[in-house]
């Protein structure tokens, strides 16, 4: 059975993308916005990691990673933030809650899927 990933970015680009480099490994659940990510995960579902674009309407990665935090049930999910902001790393150091990997847009595929590899592994030797 594939590994849920939650991916939650208003782009279609980069959720065409991420839906093309990793649907054949794991099972993808494709959110455009913080808001309805939140309502998903509400509704019960626990996914094994979530992939975050940092700028997005409603409600951004920033305090979509805070709610999950706060929240307990998912302060274990490992949480990737993707951003094409040229301060992304600044940012980063500065947010309360920390993303346990970050990617800047135009991000390589192959470290970002061989990044997600080695967090659901360490997920699984902690579990």
């Amino acid at each position: 059975m594939k590994k849920q990933i939650l991916v939650v970015d208003d782009e279609l680009s980069i959720l065409k993308l991420l839906n093309f480099i990793l649907s054949k490994d794991y099972d993808l659940i494709i959110k455009q916005n913080g808001a309805d990510a939140i309502s998903w995960l509400e509704d019960g579902n626990d996914p094994a990691l979530i992939i975050s674009d940092l700028e997005m309407p409603y409600i951004d990665g920033g305090s979509f990673i805070r709610n999950l935090k706060i929240s307990g049930f998912y302060r274990n999910t490992p949480v990737f933030l993707l951003s094409g902001a040229d301060n992304l790393e600044k940012i980063v150091a500065q947010m309360p809650f920390r993303a346990d990997c970050y990617f800047k847009k135009p991000f390589n595929p192959s470290e970002l899927k061989s990044s997600i590899a080695e967090a659901l592994l360490q997920q699984d030797v902690t579990n």
